[in-house]
């Protein structure tokens, strides 16, 4: 099968003056010749495209593959994660992992806890702060936890999250506005264990690969797992393989909320313990980061015996599930 692979480089947006925070989202070198690898290791011919201005220019110029594996994050819009594949979508090319629809729900915090919350997944009270007036209005008992409704890789997440006072949740919020210049989410702060839950599949064939727990250390930044703590995150916490009632708590929350938001092939979601150990959904994140060595779902992974190639065989096996005209090809 000929596929074509989307992505953003990380390396491309520091050329153009972007900070380490602001490139968070994007692949490393490694990442893409890692996916390329294991995609030709599986038998098929793998072609780099890269971001979305590039892929529009390849599908104008007459440029087309059988299927694209997109790992595509977007630069600008709340829905920069589905432009992707929406384009893919309107010249008739399937996409590995979730659809246009999924991406952009998913990426706004608040829309995807409204979706699963109406499918009885747990989640923490929550409000979305659009503007400095609506500071005031928000009535959730202290402590809260902000961030940017609309960030990955913990962008927007650090020592200040964590608020324990209306002085607290004026000052952060104000500054998240300013910051990143979208709504602000304040939930209820959630004091439990931190998993991450891998997820490979679609609907009812969807499984948990498995779950890890992130056990902050003295190092640890704030009360979350947010980008500092994640950027550079050896010395500041540790990712272990955890298989107990709790996890297995987590991989179930997690699973009812993937198949609630129709996410597709594989993934991961973060699952946080209320003050009562009750299970509850964070976030989802559909397009999960997969550089070798480095992503929470290659942990989860090697946690399971999963080399690398087999993990990206699993993703594609869900898709051409979903697309059996192509198993021969």
């Amino acid at each position: 099968m000929h596929i074509g692979v989307t992505y953003d480089l990380r390396d491309d947006y520091r050329a153009l003056g972007l900070s380490e925070e602001e490139t968070a989202e994007f692949d490393a070198e490694e990442t893409i010749a890692a996916v390329c690898g294991a995609l030709s290791g599986l038998g098929h011919r793998p072609e780099r495209i890269g971001h979305v201005k590039a892929l529009a220019a390849a599908l104008v110029a007459g440029r087309r593959w059988d299927a694209v594996f997109n790992i595509c994050e977007g630069f600008k819009g709340v829905a920069r994660e589905a432009q992707a594949p929406a384009l893919l979508e309107a010249y008739d090319i399937p996409t590995v992992f979730s659809d246009p629809l999924t991406l952009a729900l998913a990426l706004d915090k608040a829309m995807a806890k409204r979706v699963v919350r109406d499918q009885g997944v747990p989640v923490a009270d929550f409000a979305v702060i659009e503007n400095e007036a609506d500071i005031a209005r928000v009535m959730l008992p202290f402590p809260l936890f902000l961030k940017p409704v609309a960030e990955g890789s913990g962008k927007g997440v650090g020592a200040m999250s964590k608020v324990d006072d209306a002085e607290g949740l004026r000052r952060t919020a104000s500054q998240l506005l300013a910051q990143f210049r979208q709504p602000v989410l304040a939930e209820e702060f959630l004091p439990g264990r931190e998993f991450t839950v891998g997820i490979t599949g679609t609907g009812a064939e969807a499984r948990v690969l498995g779950v890890s727990e992130i056990r902050p250390n003295a190092n640890f930044i704030g009360h979350g797992y947010g980008f500092e703590n994640k950027e550079k995150w050896e010395d500041k916490l540790s990712i272990v393989r955890v298989d107990d009632d709790a996890a297995r708590a987590a991989g179930e929350v997690a699973l009812r909320a993937w198949t609630a938001l129709r996410c597709r092939d594989g993934g991961r979601i973060d699952i946080r313990q209320d003050r009562d150990g009750q299970a509850c959904f964070i976030e989802v994140n559909p397009l999960a980061g997969i550089r070798p060595g480095y992503s929470d779902l290659c942990f989860i992974a090697d946690f399971e015996g999963v080399s690398y190639e087999q993990l990206i065989g699993l993703f594609l096996e869900s898709f051409l599930r979903r697309h059996p005209e192509l198993k021969d090809l």
